[in-house]
């Protein structure tokens, strides 16, 4: 198998990334200053093309992330049926203990589409690739709206959501694009879509995006 995100490549530099962010009020949201964003971008190193700039899922949420993304000028919403977002979290992904940090080698996963979750996480790991969280998605979309393509979209599996019991829950988080059907409402149709698949379901639409490293 093989890398298929030929969108990767045009990633801003990390610097400008964290610009971006600045304009969206991401400090203010995350709790963060401005200065440590842009001194955290500026001590990263040079950007590879394929580097994107993430807060921790622990300092910014999921459904403060969703209203900032855009498609086709339309605003990013989470589904009415997933107003526990936010508490879906890293699953077997170990993740920087720093506010901020650098995903390496982002692929969309269109390789794997038609592929459920269940099938696709072993082969992800004998790869050595971990699965994206649902925070980094987001985060890939915001630095660049054209990694959401309508029927090439993505699960963002390495977020799980632990039930009481301590079994997994069998949503996985997703990105794509709405048609404006449903409980959506028309005014959303084309816009950024928060959520969910079953663990076991299939999508020809949807790959499932992986990560080749994390650094903070």
């Amino acid at each position: 198998m093989t890398s298929s995100s030929p969108t990767v490549a045009s990633l801003p530099p990390l610097a400008a990334q964290a610009e971006h962010l600045i304009e969206l009020g991401i400090p203010e949201l995350a709790g963060m200053r401005v200065e440590d964003l842009r001194t955290f971008a500026a001590d990263s190193g040079r950007a590879t093309g394929g580097d994107l700039l993430a807060v921790h899922p622990d300092r910014l949420s999921a459904s403060a992330i969703a209203p900032l993304l855009r498609h086709d000028g339309k605003p990013g919403f989470v589904v009415t049926d997933m107003p526990d977002v936010d508490h879906f979290a890293p699953s077997a992904v170990d993740l920087p203990d720093a506010p901020l940090y650098v995903v390496n080698g982002l692929d969309r996963g269109d390789r794997l589409a038609n592929w459920t979750p269940k099938e696709a996480l072993p082969v992800l790991s004998e790869e050595g690739r971990s699965p994206l969280l649902l925070t980094e998605g987001m985060h890939w979309v915001l630095q660049q709206p054209t990694a959401l393509e309508r029927n090439h979209c993505f699960m963002t599996i390495g977020s799980r959501l632990r039930k009481a019991n301590g079994t997994l829950d069998a949503r996985t988080p997703a990105l794509w694009i709405s048609n404006g059907t449903g409980r959506d409402g028309r005014e959303r149709r084309n816009a950024p879509k928060v959520g969910w698949c079953w663990w076991g379901n299939r999508h020809t639409w949807l790959g499932i995006a992986s990560a080749e490293s994390r650094r903070p």
